[in-house]
């Protein structure tokens, strides 16, 4: 499994870099229209720069990370050994389901129909990897698997809330539940780190997912990728 390890990085790195400069793109864009008196006519011919996630894109993904943890919760309480990993699953199926409940009724508030991305597909892909990864331990072995899995996918969400739900959500209302759920996925990743009687140098291939996450952050805070990003902007106007 080790060397399988820095494929699935490397691969989900590139797509990060390309989610992050695509968006650098799009911001780099809107700056040159507002510094331009008069804006070239936009070529149709060619393919329009990838957008920002909208509200509805925002709201599925967040719903997406939800049910994916619930699921795995699911498992983690049937085929968890360690009193502790199965009360930490139901937690997790208890608390995840109520958040997408309460997103799932402000979707139907606002009349927003939650729209499937690149990014929440990549997320049910991740996560058929990991619960297959999980599927084939039992014992301690599973338990350690599974926590490690934790550990790894709220840190990733809570930079996904930080860095990307939160600060490109729209509407006051979803911003509000993203900004209000965000103590309990805290509360979720400390708790993970320390239940008790689980082997903690046992790991499992970090979740897809979660590797996309943190990578799109990282990527984006990098100043090669912002000078990238002037480059193409600059190549645009000349």
């Amino acid at each position: 499994m080790s060397s399988i390890v820095p494929v699935v990085r490397t691969t989900i790195g590139i797509v990060a870099a390309l989610f992050a400069l695509a968006a650098c793109a799009k911001k780099d864009t809107a700056a040159d229209t507002t510094a331009t008196t008069a804006a070239p006519p936009v070529d149709t011919a060619k393919p329009a720069a990838a957008a920002a996630p909208n509200d509805a894109q925002i709201a599925h993904v967040a719903v997406t990370a939800n049910s994916i943890d619930s699921a795995a919760g699911v498992m983690a309480k049937n085929k968890g050994s360690a009193k502790a990993v199965k009360d930490f699953a139901q937690t997790m199926i208890t608390d995840h389901g109520a958040v997408n409940k309460q997103a799932v009724a402000l979707a139907t508030k606002l009349n927003v129909t939650p729209e499937d991305t690149d990014i929440s597909r990549q997320l049910k892909s991740g996560a058929d990897q990991s619960q297959a990864n999980l599927q084939g331990l039992t014992g301690a072995a599973f338990d350690s698997a599974y926590i490690a899995h934790e550990v790894d996918y709220h840190q990733a969400v809570l930079d996904a809330l930080d860095k990307t739900l939160v600060p490109g959500a729209q509407n006051a209302e979803l911003k509000g539940l993203l900004e209000k759920v965000r103590p309990d996925i805290t509360a979720h990743l400390e708790r993970a780190k320390s239940v008790p009687g689980v082997a903690r140098e046992e790991v499992i291939q970090p979740h897809p997912a979660a590797v996309l996450f943190t990578l799109s952050a990282w990527v984006w805070s990098r100043p090669v990728f912002r000078a990238a990003c002037r480059d193409r902007s600059g190549g645009r106007r000349a």
